[in-house]
């Protein structure tokens, strides 16, 4: 964690295995690119420091099992092979993925845990067409369902100026829902630059940190913690002043919810699975009553 820029050589990697890299992706950085002036993204430090793990039948040698925004730094998750990106992706199209981020959010939040609630579609407006909205706004096409869970961490100043330390959990994915969401409830996160309409340009960097992934891989579960880099020994301009939690107990608590929900659904599914046996074998039963029946009249049948 650091306020350097990124570098091929600067790649932190959080996990390794056969199937998966986890990289805390910097700040600033794109994941890949096509054109040919982009030299620093997360491909070209995968392919720097792992060139023997590159997949000459993919264009950019890695399978990247999601997104991250260019100003988002974080935990970002990279299959190595075909099977295993397929189960990631199946993980993230089914919802079941918990990811959690840590952002520095303008003023004081009053309500220390909410739903933002705010359908997101695209911007038609002339010069914004880069940008997302909320349902209701000037130029908003298609707007879609969206939820975010925000917990308040901390009450502080950064460079002088009132921001709450928060938690954030998506619910849905849709792009820039994080940061469109914060804004919306007047609280744009410190140094997003776009949602700010260029405003916010003097930190260092857009405070949003993907702190949390979990994906349900089976047999076991992929947990991984990027660190905080919102602290006052990596960014000293940021100076906490009232603490409402703890990250670790806000994070454990947030697992645990994940952890019952994913239980009520196995349950669930259970019963499902239950039921339909249940209605299979009271057809069979009908079906071996109804032929026995139709045997005796028919025997009855022959026999006058």
């Amino acid at each position: 964690m650091t306020t350097e820029p990124a570098s091929l050589e600067s790649l932190r990697v959080l996990y390794q295995s056969d199937d998966y890299i986890v990289v805390d992706k910097h700040w600033d950085i794109r994941i890949d690119s096509k054109m040919w002036y982009e030299k620093q993204t997360v491909q070209a430090q995968l392919q720097h420091r792992f060139p023997h793990l590159a997949d000459p039948s993919t264009y950019y040698g890695f399978r990247f099992c999601h997104q991250l925004d260019f100003s988002t730094s974080g935990a970002l998750c990279v299959a190595l092979n075909k099977a295993a990106a397929g189960r990631a992706y199946r993980c993230f199209k089914d919802r079941t993925v918990t990811k959690a981020y840590l952002s520095l959010i303008r003023g004081w939040v009053e309500q220390e845990r909410q739903t933002l609630d705010f359908s997101i579609g695209k911007n038609s407006t002339e010069g914004k067409t880069h940008m997302m909205c909320i349902e209701g706004t000037e130029g908003c096409e298609n707007p879609k369902p969206c939820q975010t869970e925000l917990t308040v961490l901390e009450y502080g100043l950064y460079d002088g100026d009132p921001v709450t330390k928060v938690l954030l959990q998506p619910l849905t994915g849709r792009t820039h829902q994080l940061r469109v969401h914060c804004s919306a409830i007047g609280h744009p996160i410190v140094g997003d630059y776009t949602y700010s309409l260029r405003a916010d340009d003097s930190p260092y960097r857009m405070m949003l940190h993907a702190y949390l992934l979990q994906i349900p891989l089976e047999p076991q579960h992929l947990l991984v913690v990027a660190g905080d880099p919102f602290v006052p020994t990596v960014d000293p301009k940021w100076l906490p002043q009232r603490s409402l939690r703890t990250l670790a107990a806000t994070v454990e608590a947030l697992l645990e919810l994940r952890k019952a929900k994913e239980e009520e659904q196995r349950e669930a599914g259970r019963e499902e699975a239950r039921r339909k046996q249940s209605k299979k074998q009271r057809i069979e039963q009908e079906s071996e009553e109804q032929s026995r029946v139709c045997q005796e009249w028919l025997s009855e049948w022959a026999g006058d």
